[in-house]
């Protein structure tokens, strides 16, 4: 294995892996919230030192990972010690890397909560996919993870991660190689619009909050966070390929007790000849952004789960013959 992996960050996570590190990772509150505890200001474990992201002092290390994260060019000095410049996230089997703790910057490379909520559900649908698909695409895949996954889970198919962040794209490639995927590719687009011809299946688990900083992980654009996650419904819509799937998880913000996500999904599905599912997963997350001013009317903002079916040539032409038929 270490002749396949080549750039100083595959080799830190092969080191990892040699170290059985493993690490869940928290929403930013509980991150916080945690780290304030008494005791946790210095990391003592490697999971503190990539997961919490605590500063450590050297001696905490042994030599060899040290070396790594200095040839990584990963530490960043703190008083009396250390830090280190990304975090280390696990799931499934596989380890990724992802952007440091917090995650302040305009392009920072978010992994949370939300990345285990979308991968379990995508999990969920893939078997009614095995053999059906042939090309896929992860829109906004961030760390790489989904395209990672299905790549994996879809070993005959064309799997491809987009995303407009460089930094996002440069992970997810180090995070293919290093969990030995190579039936992937990462290329940056704006949605689909880079990228030529159809797909069986897309998956997304875009951004959806409205976000005052407009950080490329989290902000969703339009009044509720949501014009994102209804472009790429857009965009599913248009280039699907027949019998092809979208499954998208997103955020949406429940108004009086009226979802105008699905409104407008059910819309726009409608007018393309297509049929969806749509799942409430958790009725209730995010609700400290109840308090700002964009969330003032919202009762609460849901996690979702949606699949969209495009259909086939002979079902979308049964369906014409039956329309005709009701209308002689």
């Amino acid at each position: 294995m270490e002749k396949y992996l080549h750039s100083p960050l595959e080799q830190l996570l092969l080191a990892l892996y040699e170290r059985h590190y493993s690490f869940v990772t928290v929403t930013p509150a509980t991150h916080h919230l945690v780290n304030q505890r008494s005791g946790n200001a210095w990391a003592e474990s490697i999971q503190d030192i990539f997961g919490w992201n605590r500063p450590f002092k050297q001696e905490t290390l042994d030599a060899a990972l040290f070396a790594r994260m200095k040839e990584a060019n990963i530490l960043r000095p703190v008083a009396q010690g250390w830090q280190s410049q990304v975090r280390v996230s696990s799931i499934q089997d596989k380890l990724f890397l992802h952007s440091g703790f917090p995650t302040d910057a305009a392009d920072a490379v978010f992994f949370g909560p939300d990345t285990y909520r979308f991968i379990n559900a995508m999990y969920g649908a893939l078997p009614t996919l095995q053999g059906k698909v042939r090309r896929c695409v992860d829109i906004g895949t961030g760390a790489g993870v989904g395209a990672i996954l299905l790549a994996e889970a879809l070993p005959y198919a064309e799997s491809i991660g987009v995303d407009i962040n460089a930094k996002a794209l440069a992970f997810a490639a180090i995070n293919a190689k290093a969990n030995r995927i190579s039936n992937v590719a990462f290329h940056h687009s704006d949605l689909l619009h880079d990228l030529p011809g159809e797909f069986d299946l897309i998956v997304s688990n875009p951004p959806y909050l409205i976000d005052p900083s407009a950080r490329a992980y989290r902000h969703g654009h339009g009044p509720l966070g949501a014009q994102l996650s209804l472009d790429i419904v857009e965009a599913a819509l248009t280039r699907l390929a027949p019998g092809g799937i979208l499954m998208l998880y997103t955020g949406v913000a429940i108004i009086h007790g009226h979802d105008p996500f699905i409104e407008a999904v059910k819309h726009r599905t409608k007018m393309a000849g297509c049929t969806y599912q749509y799942t409430e997963i958790d009725p209730d997350i995010f609700g400290e952004e109840l308090a700002t001013t964009a969330y003032a009317q919202a009762d609460r903002i849901a996690a979702v789960w949606l699949l969209i079916n495009k259909p086939t040539i002979e079902s979308d032409a049964l369906l014409q013959l039956i329309s005709a038929a009701a209308n002689t």
